[in-house]
C-alpha cells in the first residue's frame, strides 16, 4: 500500500509527462505532495490531456527530446530529482512500422540515457523504467508470461523494448547494484486504457472518437485478447514499488509485471461491445489487419508483485470500462471539468482501495 506520506515534498522526475500515463502519475502524485518535474516532447496527441488537467501550472516541465543525451543528462542533474518515474516513449506498433528507426532511437536510446545519467550521480534512490508486456518474445502462451521469461520482439515496438529491458538490467548489474544506494526497476504493464488517451491506433481513443462522430467503430482482429486494465492500476504498482526501492533498493530492483488477473483477458470485440453499451448507443464493424503482425493472446503472471509487493488489481473489467467511459461522456457530452473527473477519479481508487 502507498504510504500517503512517503511523496510528500519529494522531489521526483517523470519523463513523458505530456503522455498519456504520464499526465495521470503527474496528478497522481501532485495529489500526494510530491514536488513533480516533468519531461515532455512535442508533438505530443496527449498533451491535450496534461493541458487540460492545468497541469503545467503545478509540475515544472521542460520539452527536451529524450535522444539527446547532454539535455537530458543536464536537465536531470539540475533538479536533482530523488525518485525518477521513466515513461518516455513512442508507444504505439503501427508507428513502430512507419519509423522503427525513430522508435528504436526513442524507446531504446532514450532509456540509454536516463540510465547512463543515473550511473554518473549520486541522488537519484529509486527509479522505474516503463516497458510493456510485448517485451516478451511471443509464444502465443495464455498461461502468462512471468518476469524470467525470454524478451525479444517481431516488431519494431516490441523489439525496442526488449532492448530497454536488456540495457536497464545490464547497467544494474554492472554498475549500479554494488555501487549504489539506488534501487532500478523495469515495469511491464498490459493495455491500459482510460480517460484522456487520444492517441491515435488505439482501441479506446479510435471506439470513443467514432461514437462522438455518430460514425460506425472500425476494429481490426477483434477476437485477439488482450489483458485490458485501466490506467491506475499499473501506477499504482509503480508507486508502491518506487516506495520500496527507495528503501529497500537491492531487494526491489529488477523487472516486475503489473498485469490482469488470470484468466481475465478479454477480445477486442467483448470490450468494444461494453463500451458501446456504456456509451448508450453506436455499432461496429470488424475489417482483417494484414498490414503488421499483432500477437493473438497477451497475458502477464503477476505472482511476483502479488507476493512481493502486495499489489494486485483492484478492478474488474467491467469496472474499467466503466470509469473509462464515463470519463469521456462527462468530458465529450457533459463538458465537465476536466481536472476534476481526473482527481476524483484518482481519490475514489485511493479511498476504495486502502
Amino acid at each position: 500500500m502507498i504510504d500517503n506520506k512517503f511523496y510528500k515534498n519529494k522531489k521526483v522526475l517523470v519523463t513523458g509527462a505530456t503522455g498519456f500515463k504520464g499526465a495521470w502519475l503527474c496528478l497522481w502524485l501532485k495529489l500526494l505532495g510530491a514536488d513533480v518535474y516533468g519531461i515532455g516532447y512535442n508533438p505530443n496527441n496527449n498533451k491535450r490531456l496534461f493541458n487540460q488537467l492545468n497541469l503545467k501550472n503545478d509540475v515544472k516541465t521542460k520539452n527536451i527530446d529524450i535522444r539527446n543525451y547532454e539535455k537530458i543528462s543536464n536537465h536531470i542533474k539540475k533538479i536533482k530529482p530523488k525518485i525518477i518515474f521513466h515513461l518516455a516513449a513512442q508507444p504505439i506498433i503501427s508507428k513502430g512500422y512507419e519509423k522503427p528507426k525513430y522508435t528504436y532511437e526513442v524507446n531504446t536510446l532514450g532509456t540509454l540515457n536516463i540510465i547512463e545519467t543515473i550511473k554518473n550521480c549520486k541522488f537519484v534512490k529509486s527509479a522505474i523504467f516503463v516497458t510493456s508486456d510485448k517485451c516478451y518474445q511471443s509464444n502465443n502462451s495464455t498461461v502468462g508470461f512471468t518476469e524470467s521469461d525470454k524478451l525479444g520482439g517481431i516488431d519494431p515496438y516490441s523489439g525496442s523494448k526488449a532492448c530497454a529491458e536488456i540495457i536497464v538490467n545490464t547497467y544494474f548489474h554492472s554498475f549500479i547494484k554494488e555501487k549504489k544506494d539506488c534501487g532500478i526497476a523495469t515495469a511491464r504493464a498490459g493495455n491500459v486504457i482510460g480517460g484522456g488517451d487520444w492517441s491515435k491506433d488505439r482501441l479506446i481513443p479510435d471506439a470513443i472518437k467514432s461514437l462522438n462522430n455518430k460514425k460506425m467503430i472500425t476494429i481490426r482482429n477483434p477476437n485477439f485478447n488482450r489483458p485490458w486494465q485501466h490506467v491506475l492500476e499499473p501506477l499504482n504498482g509503480y508507486l508502491e514499488l518506487a516506495q520500496r526501492l527507495y528503501y529497500e533498493p537491492k531487494k526491489y530492483s529488477g523487472p516486475w509485471n503489473f498485469g490482469t488477473e488470470k484468466n481475465t483477458i478479454t477480445t477486442v470485440e467483448q470490450v468494444i461491445k461494453k463500451i458501446i453499451k456504456n456509451w448508450g448507443k453506436g455499432k461496429f464493424k470488424s475489417t482483417k489487419n494484414k498490414k503488421f503482425y499483432e500477437q493473438i493472446n497477451l497475458q502477464l503472471n503477476i505472482y511476483k508483485s502479488k507476493k512481493y509487493l502486495k499489489w494486485k488489481p483492484k478492478l474488474k473489467i467491467d469496472e474499467c470500462i466503466y470509469l473509462t467511459v464515463d470519463w469521456y461522456k462527462k468530458v465529450l457530452l457533459k463538458k465537465s471539468n476536466v481536472k476534476q473527473i481526473t482527481e476524483d477519479q484518482i481519490l475514489n481508487y485511493m479511498n476504495e482501495f486502502r
